[in-house]
């Protein structure tokens, strides 16, 4: 067993919470396979590394499982939902602790614009005229306590009334109880009643208030920006390095569920949730 000392190891206590909900191996199933060579806590802890830290798929380690093998997991539970059924649990476990009903019935939206590497091919990114950026751009949804409901990458120059049809319908199909969705002015216009019309969903846009300079605090979009900005932490999202749009999206998702497994076990979300250190006492000159 491997030792773990970086700090994006899991803990015991939030194993315990991510293996129940890993699928079954192959070589447990009627059709059988063969026994997998790794550990899935090593190749958990793997992952977790990479999108901790933003290294390169071949600068991992060596005391993790090969970088092939951590990929070749990471592809194949990214294209059966694997990451996104372990988010939607989490967040469900941290609403029933908070008091909270495990489904909620409103949401908040918003969107990102961020670079990509040059890897990146130019079919699946664009130019963001508003930001100035060029790249992919993010949008996500998140519950009114901050929590991931949905994630979806598209290229930059995509504007967001436009994704949003698509994000709000498969949100629709995911979450049928939620009946409004905050968001900025981008998302007014037809948009609304669109959404009204065909998903029975109520959209209500947060404006700036009048005169305001620099930066102001909104009303309920103030949530989805904190839970972006928390997902930046996590280095492997501060620049869009996937060569296909639904890595960057199950490597956002990996980012929303190391914060919930710390946030299940009591640890520090970021950075700045940690509780500061006491200062030290003033010397006489």
């Amino acid at each position: 067993m491997r030792r773990r000392r970086y700090p994006s190891d899991t803990t015991d206590l939030e194993w315990a919470l991510i293996e129940p909900l890993l699928p079954v191996p192959a070589c447990q199933t009627p059709r059988g396979g063969r026994p997998e060579a790794h550990p899935r806590r090593e190749i958990v802890d793997a992952l977790r590394y990479l999108v901790d830290t933003g290294c390169k798929w071949a600068a991992l380690p060596q005391d993790y499982p090969p970088f092939k093998t951590v990929f070749g997991f990471f592809s194949r539970w990214s294209a059966a939902g694997v990451f996104n059924l372990i988010r939607d649990q989490l967040r469900r476990r941290i609403r029933r602790r908070m008091g909270t009903s495990p489904n909620p019935v409103a949401a908040v939206i918003d969107s990102q614009s961020v670079k990509v590497a040059a890897t990146v091919p130019q079919a699946t990114s664009g130019y963001d005229a508003g930001k100035k950026t060029p790249g992919r751009k993010r949008h996500i949804i998140v519950d009114l306590k901050g929590l991931p409901l949905f994630v979806m990458v598209t290229p930059a120059d995509m504007h967001d009334s436009v994704a949003a049809r698509e994000a709000l319908f498969r949100l629709r199909l995911m979450h049928p109880e939620i009946t409004i969705v905050w968001a900025d002015l981008a998302y007014a216009g037809t948009l609304v009643d669109w959404a009204k019309t065909f998903l029975h969903l109520t959209i209500k846009t947060v404006s700036r208030p009048k005169g305001a300079k620099g930066f102001v605090i909104l009303p309920r979009r103030w949530v989805v920006e904190r839970s972006l900005a928390w997902l930046l932490h996590a280095r492997r999202n501060v620049r869009d390095y996937e060569t296909r749009p639904e890595h960057s999206e199950a490597m956002l998702t990996l980012a929303a569920i190391t914060l919930m497994t710390r946030r299940l076990t009591k640890q520090p979300v970021c950075p700045t949730a940690a509780k500061p250190r006491p200062a030290p006492p003033l010397r006489a000159a």
